[in-house]
């Protein structure tokens, strides 16, 4: 059986080290990621490229990459991630939204959560706030679906 994770988080993730980063997807994401688990990733920069190439590069899990436009509309640094690891990505879906507005990255994120059975989320460390990141743990709660908040 194919379990579905969502991984969500900041785009804001210059305060920390790769190697940091790289030890938190080894602690919170890999329990997780066997070749039976698919993780619905974002496709922006930060969070959800430093996820996708730790995946790829450390993991047999299935990867589904998905944006609200299309992969040319994504930012230079992940559409490389996604470049780098092409070779590890089992599909990517483009949303096809008219505008890359805040309803499109909200419909993307809810997209996502409704395809999962959980969602892990890397917020910045503080206060819940309104980003992303805090929608889309929250899409998920509201639907009863296990999530794990991992602040960076």
């Amino acid at each position: 059986m194919t379990r579905a994770v969502t991984i969500t988080g900041t785009r804001s993730t210059g305060h920390r080290d790769l190697d940091s980063y790289a030890e938190l997807f080894t602690r919170y994401l890999a329990p997780f990621a066997d070749a039976e688990t698919r993780f619905y990733i974002g496709g922006a920069k930060g969070i959800d490229s430093l996820s996708l190439l730790w995946l790829a590069e450390n993991t047999h899990a299935q990867i589904t990459i998905v944006v609200p436009g299309t992969i040319r509309q994504q930012p230079a640094e992940a559409q490389e991630a996604i470049a780098r690891s092409r070779g590890r990505i089992t599909e990517i879906v483009e949303l096809q939204a008219a505008e890359l507005n805040s309803p499109a990255f909200h419909a993307r994120n809810r997209w996502m959560v409704d395809h999962s059975d959980m969602v892990i989320g890397f917020p910045l460390i503080g206060p819940q706030g309104t980003a992303g990141t805090w929608q889309t743990l929250n899409h998920g709660a509201k639907q009863g679906k296990p999530h794990l908040i991992v602040p960076v």
